[in-house]
């Protein structure tokens, strides 16, 4: 029983996962937003890690600081119950929030989005395409 209290809820790490997200999406610091909510950036910390769970009232707050709903920290949140179904029924892999969650991605999401001409947006995408099947096509040779 004292391994469930070291080990966080997967909900809560997957919560805490969003709230870094949209952060750095912003590019807030973990200061800044504990500033704002009136408490430490460590509590932030534990927050992001999902070492501590965040209170209803404190997540409304972080909702109107990160300009969210709250749905937004439970999009494709892990199922604990073990039904086979999250919260609700999941609009894409895991990898999308993986890929927004590190500096390449979000790097290359903020240089995207700026770009206007949907052409130019298009063979960008063609660019990246042909990048990962040539470096597929490498490593199974």
């Amino acid at each position: 029983m004292s391994d469930n209290k070291k080990k966080p809820n997967p909900v809560d790490v997957h919560v805490g996962s969003r709230v870094r997200l949209r952060r750095t999406m912003l590019g807030m610091s973990q200061e800044r937003l504990g500033e704002a909510l009136g408490i430490t950036f460590q509590q932030i910390q534990k927050y992001e890690k999902g070492l501590n769970r965040i209170g209803a009232s404190r997540l409304q707050k972080i909702c109107e600081v990160l300009n969210v709903p709250i749905s937004f920290f439970f999009e494709d949140a892990p199922n604990v119950e073990g039904t086979g179904e999250g919260f609700r029924e999941s609009a894409g892999p895991n990898y999308v929030v993986d890929f927004l969650s590190s500096p390449e991605g979000l790097q290359l999401n903020r240089a995207f989005v700026r770009i206007s001409d949907p052409k130019v947006r298009r063979r960008l995408i063609d660019l990246v395409r042909a990048l990962a099947d040539a470096e597929d096509e490498a490593t199974s040779n």
